[in-house]
Formats: C-alpha cells, structure tokens, sequence
C-alpha cells in the first residue's frame, strides 16, 4: 500500500509517499516539499494573512496531485504549532479543505510528543529500555518518556527555535545581553516541566529527533544524511556547549556555511542549540542518540497499526486527518 503523509510544519510544508503494509517497515516512496514559514506571514494579532494562506492552499494542492499521480491509495495530512497558534486557525482549516479538499487534523503538543515517542520505541525496540526523547520544533519543544509503546509522560512548551530566534534573538549575530535572557527564560521554562518526569527516573536511551538535532550533531562531526539511516549518529554535550558558544558569535550568513546548516535554518540554530544545551543540563544528560525516525513516521506506523487491527477509527486522542484521493 502506498500512502501520502502531509506535514504542515513551522519551516517546511512536506508531503512523503512511503510504501507499506501492516506489520513492515515504512519505505520512502516519493518526496515534495515546499520552504514555507507560515510564521512570517503573520500579521499583527497573530493571524496568518490571506497570502499565506494562499501559499497553503496552493502547495497542498500540488500535493494532493502529486500523490494522486503517484498512485497513493490513502493520505494523511496534519499540522502541529504554526496553525494550531494562529489566531485564525480555525479558518485556515476550513479554508484548506473547502478549497484544497483535504481536511487538516491538528495535533496538540502533548500528541506531538506521543506519536514521535512511538516512532522513536519501534526505531529502538523494546531492548532499549526506557527512552527519553526530546525534539525541537520550529514553534514548540517536545519532552516524552517511558517504558512501553506509549510515553508514561509527554509534555510540550512553547520553546521551538523559529519562535524563540523571533521573541528573543532580533540581532544578525545577536546581542550578548539577549542570549543571555534567552538562555534564563530556556531554563526557567524546562525546569517548571522537567518535575513532571522525575518519578521515572533515569532513562536507558536519550533519543534526539527533528531537523534541528540532526543539524547540532552534523555540526559536532556526526555523520551526513548521505550515509544512510542506519549509521549511529550521537550528539554530547561537551560539543554541544562548544557550539553554542561559536554559534553565537556567528552571522546567519556564517551559519549556513556549515555542514548540516540550510540557509533556512540557519538564524534559528542558535536558539536551537541553547534550548537543547539547557535540556542536556535539566534533564543530567551528557550525551544523546539522534533517531532518524520522528512524528511523521509515528503517524504512518499508528495508521497501519489501525488498519492492521481493521479498526474503522483512531485510537483514542490521536487522530488524524485524512482524505481518500480521485477525482474531485
């Protein structure tokens, strides 16, 4: 079976076409993605304006052809922070499907967390033990931990690196003094989420996903993406704080000239390496593995969960959306 996964990102706009059935391993088919950050098309009071979500309706458009040339046979589309925090994001929903056809579902923070935690335990297995995952997100950071298939605890705070480089970081290479506030509000708002995982103790596994964590640890000398998915990838702190410090001291310009830095990314890399820098301290971590697999792949992994158990809807508290592709 192939089926289309449409990601609505805080960077990117992505669809994936994966090959699949219940029971085995998802194998990319196809990829279409589209730069677009939604978050600079906000105005004033937070709405995203009518260009924006012309930009929207129009990629997703394209994506939906693009499966249906592809001969996908079920597709999934959601969204995580950069609709789910605009102030009109109820209506670019209801604008996405009555002009796209493609009903948007929007993940919550705490969902977010859960799904890239399963994807992270079926990546590891069971062997692993325990896992502590983190991931970085452009407008949120997500915090998931436990034993089982499912994390025991899941958070999500409003730390992603777009959104703190835009609130905190408005110097091109920023100012000393705004790092420095950065990094106390980083640390002040993981300490007050951090508690929450106390009880679990000390995970066996610390798993890092997004783009983000995969840019840090290609920064630090970890391998490229051109080496495949299966090559152990780590990221310690003592390169990570080395970073940091460089980062800093860094154009975005300057930025984008190292290994594993897009254009694109680039003025947000600092704000990511101080929130995982700071995650790293919280959470007495000196060294993490980067997993290939993330929130995408744990909804693709959850819905050939669902068809395998020939269940007509998702399992409790986290759907997603999803259109069946013809003519229109």
């Amino acid at each position: 079976m192939r089926l289309g996964v449409l990601d609505i990102g805080s960077n990117t706009v992505h669809l994936l076409l994966v090959d699949a059935h219940p029971g085995a391993r998802p194998v990319p088919y196809a990829s279409h993605k589209r730069p677009l950050q939604l978050v600079s098309y906000l105005d004033s009071e937070g709405r995203i304006s009518d260009e924006g979500q012309r930009e929207l309706v129009d990629f997703i458009q394209q994506a939906r052809a693009f499966a249906t040339d592809h001969r996908a046979e079920d597709f999934l589309a959601f969204c995580t922070s950069a609709i789910r925090e605009a102030g009109n994001g109820e209506e670019v929903l209801h604008r996405v499907e009555a002009d796209a056809g493609v009903v948007l579902q929007e993940l919550s923070g705490d969902q977010e967390a859960a799904m890239t935690f399963q994807a992270v335990r079926r990546w590891y297995g069971w062997s692993t033990g325990s896992i502590l995952n983190l991931d970085i997100g452009g407008g949120s950071f997500e915090m998931a931990m436990g034993h089982d298939e499912l994390p025991e605890v899941a958070r999500s705070v409003p730390l992603g690196a777009g959104r703190l480089t835009r609130e905190w970081l408005p110097g091109d290479p920023p100012a000393p003094r705004d790092v420095k506030n950065l990094r106390r509000y980083i640390r002040q708002t993981l300490k007050e989420s951090a508690g929450s995982f106390t009880s679990l103790g000390r995970p066996h596994l610390v798993a890092g996903t997004s783009k983000t964590f995969r840019s840090l640890a290609r920064i630090a000398g970890a391998a490229p993406s051109g080496a495949g998915p299966f090559v152990r990838r780590t990221l310690r702190l003592e390169d990570l704080s080395l970073w940091a410090k460089r980062l800093e001291a860094m154009s975005s310009k300057d930025r984008a000239n190292l290994d594993g830095v897009s254009e694109l990314r680039a003025r947000q890399v600092l704000a990511g390496a101080l929130v995982a820098e700071a995650a790293f301290e919280v959470f007495s971590v000196s060294e993490m593995d980067i997993c290939p697999w993330a929130l995408r792949e744990g909804l693709i992994l959850r819905r050939f969960d669902t068809l395998m158990f020939e269940a007509d809807e998702p399992m409790p508290s986290v759907g997603v959306g999803h259109v069946h592709l013809g003519a229109r």
